[in-house]
């Protein structure tokens, strides 16, 4: 089995799921601690910042680990906008997560002719809110979709995630949005960009394949699919492209 000099972690599913521990990940992170091999947590989620995520993994799931090791979809996006170098005025549609990052690196918020309109999850959804949005991409604003999750899991089942919003103002505007989170490639470079590793020496871990494994497969990183959340055991034999491993535990890996 080949070793790695670094790790791209999911979070929700593979180290914990929803509230409840998932003692296995916790316990794969402390090898990687004791072992000094970097990781990156690296997740969809675009509703809580990195600070809120570290102080949560330290409280609920014994995970002690530095504010710099968790980069979130919100991150990735403000990477992408600085890239560009528009303007920076933007209209969001998200949570509190998302526009603490776009807000502390310099962006102004602007509602009628923003150079950005950023869509995500937003609990808080009006029909203004949609329209505002609308009007600003057909006036030319870059369009960006933090993550095509169509569905986010829940007690209640799976509720409408940041994807089904971002195609909904799709067919309302006629313009693709930019995806910027897993699968694609723009979370994955900037994620392999701070970790500072080439993509042959990393693993991207999760439970998803449709987001974490894609990942990996999407961006020739090496996979390792654990089946404690998203995607089920049987599941596996009828995957389009298979993961470099797949695991039920993450137990059974070795860092």
């Amino acid at each position: 089995m080949k070793k790695y000099k670094g790790y791209l972690i999911d979070l929700d599913g593979t180290i914990y799921m929803g509230n409840n521990r998932i003692p296995a990940g916790e316990r794969f992170v402390h090898r990687l601690q004791e072992a000094h091999i970097p990781y990156l947590f690296l997740t969809n989620n675009t509703t809580k910042s990195p600070r809120v995520v570290q102080k949560r993994l330290l409280n609920e799931f014994n995970i002690d680990t530095p504010e710099d090791t968790i980069y979130t979809a919100s991150l990735a996006t403000v990477d992408y906008m600085n890239d560009l170098g528009l303007e920076k005025t933007v209209y969001i549609i998200g949570e509190d997560g998302l526009k603490e990052a776009i807000y502390e690196a310099g962006y102004k918020k602007d509602r009628e002719n923003p150079a950005y309109v950023v869509v995500a999850l937003d609990t808080d959804l009006t029909y203004e809110m949609l329209a505002l949005a609308t009007f600003a991409i057909q006036k030319g604003a870059k369009f960006i979709g933090t993550n095509p999750d169509l569905n986010l899991p829940s007690h209640r089942g799976l509720l409408p995630g940041a994807g089904s919003l971002i195609t909904m103002l799709e067919a309302a505007t006629r313009v693709k949005a930019t995806y910027i989170g897993k699968p694609e490639a723009i979370i994955a470079d900037k994620a392999v960009e701070h970790l500072g590793l080439v993509k042959s020496d990393l693993l991207m871990v999760g439970d998803n394949y449709l987001t974490d494994i894609k990942t990996g497969l999407n961006n020739d990183i090496d996979s390792l699919l654990v089946t404690t959340g998203f995607t089920k055991p049987e599941e596996v034999p009828h995957l389009p492209l298979a993961p470099t491993y797949v695991v039920a535990s993450l137990d059974e890996w070795e860092v």
